[in-house]
């Protein structure tokens, strides 16, 4: 059984479709290759964060772009928030947005 890529909601496919092309294409390579390979790229493309939060790691001429996510039973990632990376850290904000979202997919799927 292959892997599996959801939404959280319409929003941030938009958001992700919009990206820049050169972020785009890199994003749209990683994820075939979680399809295939599963969830864990390992660095320096995924990121384990906390409390199974995970950052997909994007990076272009065009800048950098963090996508998080969590993964389901059944194989199912679930993409829950995007941000285009504008300092060295990323912002408590940005991961707080992706964990409060996590939580809703989480509680929801059970």
């Amino acid at each position: 059984m292959n892997w599996s890529i959801e939404y959280y909601n319409s929003d941030i496919e938009k958001k992700i479709l919009s990206l820049p092309n050169g972020l785009l294409a890199r994003y749209l390579r990683l994820t075939d290759l979680m399809l295939e390979f599963g969830s864990n790229l390992g660095m320096p493309h995924t990121r384990f964060l906390e409390d199974g939060l995970i950052e997909l790691r994007i990076k272009s001429k065009e800048g950098i772009a963090r996508v998080f996510y969590c993964t389901l039973i059944g194989k199912r990632i679930v993409i829950l928030h995007l941000f285009i990376k504008k300092s060295n850290k990323t912002p408590k904000k940005e991961i707080q947005t992706a964990k409060k979202r996590m939580r809703k997919v989480l509680e929801n799927d059970t």
